[in-house]
């Protein structure tokens, strides 16, 4: 059988084009990061003159480190990561499967609700929850920052709800014929099989509490408990900023989400993925 070169050539060079493309916007989008790890490279008078540093200093990085007290920082963001992560994980996957795993009178309803909250903007809630807060006597600590995790998020509900929807009723049937509870149906049969939608969630909690600024900004007042995203505020002051020691810790503070994304990214992908085949 002949086969038709000039049919052939037609998808391929269309194939062509299209990663041109992609290429070209990922270096547009690359071009922030890149021009970021470059300055951190830059003596001061060169970040605002030059494109490419005439003169590599290393300065920054060994500076920047010791600007504020970096290991103290480090220390406190891991902990709001790893509480924030292990509240929301816990709390958003218990709420979606109640919406979708247990038939009640009035879920979808409630359910709509929720997602209704989510058209309100963070600024429009921010002083009330700062009063309650102040009320209650947590200002000034890690409360405000973690205590929320654990009440849900509408978002994630809404993503490991559609999740849930997709594992077969069969499974759950079985669990419960056998004489399991809800909750051990939801502990030991649904989250199991969540893995996907469940690392989902908690690479995003981690990525918005790593690079959370105004939470702490308005909730902590001691240095001791501050975050690297305040501790970079530091590098900035009346008196002066110091660029490229910012810059240096800001590319520093990169690689653990870069990582992060890299070695779950199939996990990620799997996971956005699924979430939206049934509604």
């Amino acid at each position: 059988m002949a086969v038709n070169t000039a049919a052939l050539r037609v998808p391929r060079l269309s194939l062509l084009v299209t990663y041109v493309i992609l290429a070209a916007l990922s270096l547009l989008f690359f071009a922030p990061f890149l021009w970021l790890v470059i300055t951190s490279f830059k003596p001061e008078k060169e970040i605002f003159t030059t494109v490419w540093p005439r003169t590599w200093v290393w300065d920054n990085f060994t500076k920047g480190l010791v600007h504020f007290p970096f290991a103290l920082y480090l220390r406190n963001t891991l902990l709001l990561c790893a509480v924030n992560v292990v509240g929301t994980v816990l709390s958003s996957s218990l709420v979606a499967y109640g919406l979708a795993r247990i038939p009640w009178k009035g879920r979808h309803v409630l359910f709509a609700l929720l997602l209704s909250t989510m058209i309100l903007p963070g600024q429009v809630t921010m002083v009330p929850l700062f009063a309650v807060f102040k009320w209650l006597g947590w200002v000034d600590s890690y409360l405000p920052l973690t205590v929320p995790a654990f009440l849900g998020n509408a978002f994630f509900v809404f993503l490991l709800r559609q999740f849930f929807l997709t594992i077969p009723n069969d499974l759950t049937e079985a669990a419960r014929l056998d004489g399991c509870s809800e909750f051990t149906t939801y502990w030991r049969v649904i989250l199991p099989l969540a893995t996907p939608a469940l690392a989902t969630v908690g690479l995003f909690t981690f990525m918005n509490t790593w690079n959370d600024f105004l939470g702490p900004l308005i909730y902590l007042f001691d240095d001791r408990k501050f975050t690297l995203s305040l501790g970079l505020a530091m590098f900035s002051s009346q008196y002066g900023s110091f660029w490229g020691q910012l810059m240096a810790v800001s590319a520093l503070m990169i690689i653990p989400i870069l990582a992060l994304f890299f070695f779950t990214q199939r996990t990620f992908i799997q996971g956005i993925a699924m979430s939206g085949i049934k509604g």
